[in-house]
């Protein structure tokens, strides 16, 4: 076998076993899984998550999905514990241990210390008979038949069924909770994850001048708008500011290709009634979605038929939505 089969051959097999030890899971929600959300659902305090080694790392990631998914959390060291950082459990919390063995030196050192404190405890754990699982309230069991090294030492499969049942239980938490895409933005405001979630139409086209001609304009009023305002567009509206149309710099190449005599022609002559429209207070992503399906690079935005202005694709792209 040269190198590159075997780079091919270890690659999948690691992802064959890690992909069996994830179906594997599905047998292990039941009883005792309802069981352990319900405890940390019904605790008043924090989750304070904690393991040792390469759980540790699997702990804090937890950590993070079920802070930024509602479920207030901290991360705590197994070592560190038992060395001062006890101190941060309060009476109200609860204690999510993360343990391949569940028999490691420092988790038998921590788990007495949190029954002498009286701290609901949940284990997920791969040993059914450690000293984890025996001294837990709810255990939460994650199977591995082997790692995906082809030693079966360095943790693998059983990080990936770790970090699978944490997600698990971070969304059974999620929907008990009704966590909203509102809620879940109010926690990711930065980036464009973020952005997809709060920023609206009503953000963006302030920041664009305002094309607007009325119904009777002339064509050489019409261009002259639609130049100064350098968006490609302009709206057709009524005295009363209604909406009426809308005209692009295709319309007015569709007016010279036709020839039509443009010292007699108006705006209401060439506008494209019912012009596509989005509300100020539309998500900027929906406007996106709308430019795409529709083939088009800006939008008039309007509240109960009083025009507004323009969102514009450029809009989009500057905040990084495309």
């Amino acid at each position: 076998m040269n190198i590159e089969e075997k780079i091919l051959s270890i690659a999948q097999r690691t992802l064959q076993i890690e992909a069996e030890t994830l179906s594997n899971l599905q047998a292990e929600i039941g009883s005792q899984f309802v069981e352990g959300v319900k405890a940390i659902f019904k605790s008043n305090g924090r989750v304070i998550v904690t393991g040792i080694g390469k759980s540790a790392i699997i702990a804090q990631k937890i950590v993070a999905t079920f802070n930024s998914t509602g479920t207030p959390s901290i991360f705590m060291h197994a070592a560190d514990a038992i060395h001062g950082d006890l101190g941060m459990i309060q009476s109200n919390d609860i204690v999510l241990c993360l343990s391949k063995s569940g028999d490691t030196s420092e988790i038998k050192v921590l788990i007495p210390l949190l029954r002498n404190i009286g701290i609901p405890l949940v284990a997920i754990v791969s040993n059914k008979q450690s000293f984890l699982a025996k001294n837990s309230d709810h255990l939460i069991y994650t199977p591995v038949s082997q790692e995906a090294d082809p030693n079966n030492l360095a943790p693998t499969a059983s990080t990936t069924a770790q970090l699978a049942m944490g997600d698990a239980i971070a969304t059974a938490l999620l929907a008990l909770k009704g966590f909203s895409p509102k809620d879940f933005a109010q926690f990711h405001p930065g980036g464009i994850l973020g952005k997809q979630l709060y920023l609206r139409v009503r953000d963006l086209y302030p920041n664009n001048d305002r094309p607007v001609v009325d119904i009777e304009a002339d064509i050489q009023t019409t261009i002259i708008e639609m130049t100064s305002k350098r968006l490609g567009v302009t709206a057709v509206t009524d005295q009363n500011n209604k909406l009426i149309g809308i005209i692009t710099d295709g319309d007015l190449r569709r007016m010279l290709e036709r020839g039509d005599d443009t010292h007699s022609q108006k705006a209401k002559d060439i506008m494209s009634p019912a012009p596509k429209t989005i509300s100020s207070d539309t998500l900027a992503v929906k406007a996106l979605e709308l430019m795409r399906t529709n083939s088009i690079t800006q939008l008039l935005v309007e509240d109960e038929g009083t025009y507004l202005g323009v969102i514009h694709l450029h809009d989009l792209i500057r905040e990084g939505l495309v």
